[in-house]
């Protein structure tokens, strides 16, 4: 990559280096993966968000920082990235939503928000004097019945998930949910699976007020954020049973290395 760099590869937006690599594009997913850890899970009655906000300062107040947007009544999105782009992008989507009410007069789908977001994104990686959106999205919610969860990034590219997680730690996260989803998870469980994979995102490292979680219910098809002592309740469960999962597996080395000895 380097050898490339040097050529000025790296400098435009447009040209392809002689490996056929987008270097801008390269770097934007950069910015994505050192942002917070964000993911989206579908169950069998509705889609669920959850981020780690990560707040570093006590001086901050931890609602002010925003990584999960209400899109309209049946439609979300979790972010990781560059904040602002997620703003710029989220207003985009928020627009674009009531354009479709307006001139169908019937909801926008999430497949065709999701696509509509992945077009403008893609748009952004072919054009000089412009650059890609430093930021990856999780486009959720439940249109004709079907809950629906799309990831985008900044080339443009588009994925439907069962679950999927993205910015930091979005490996651990992605392993952990391959060996633990499942087709039937209530809300409350995907809620659970979904604190624990931002847990195992970030090595443990999850504070209270650092964790925002919305839902859309199937049965409703309405957006809806979850205040803090609901939150809590969620959190405190996740962190008690892992807390306890230490202590077994301390408990069962200590055993295992008793009997070694005793071997002797």
């Amino acid at each position: 990559m380097q050898q490339f760099s040097s050529q000025g590869y790296d400098r435009a937006l447009t040209v392809f280096s002689p490996d056929g690599r987008l270097f801008q594009i390269e770097y934007a997913r950069e910015a994505v993966k050192r942002g917070t850890t964000s993911v989206g899970i579908v169950s069998k009655d509705g889609v669920i968000f959850a981020v780690d906000k990560k707040v570093k300062s006590k001086l901050i107040v931890p609602t002010s920082i925003e990584k999960i947007f209400k899109i309209d009544e049946h439609i979300g999105t979790a972010s990781s990235g560059l904040v602002a782009d997620a703003r710029r992008l989220v207003d985009i989507a928020r627009r674009q939503a009531q354009v479709n009410k307006l001139q169908y007069h019937e909801p926008i789908s999430v497949t065709g928000l999701a696509k509509y977001i992945g077009d403008l994104e893609q748009m952004y990686t072919q054009s000089g004097g412009i650059r890609p959106f430093g930021i990856s999205l999780i486009i959720g919610g439940v249109s004709d019945d079907e809950c629906r969860v799309y990831e985008t990034d900044p080339s443009g590219a588009l994925v439907e998930y069962k679950a999927t997680a993205i910015g930091f730690g979005r490996e651990k996260a992605l392993e952990f949910f391959e060996e633990k989803y499942n087709d039937e998870l209530s809300l409350d469980e995907a809620i659970d699976l979904a604190i624990e994979g931002i847990y195992k995102a970030t090595d443990g490292k999850v504070a209270e007020d650092s964790v925002e979680i919305s839902v859309i219910d199937k049965e409703t098809a309405k957006y809806r954020k979850l205040d803090a002592q609901e939150i809590e309740v969620y959190l405190n469960t996740v962190l008690e049973r892992k807390e306890q999962e230490k202590k077994e597996a301390e408990e069962q080395a200590k055993k295992e290395a008793e009997e070694k000895e005793a071997r002797k």
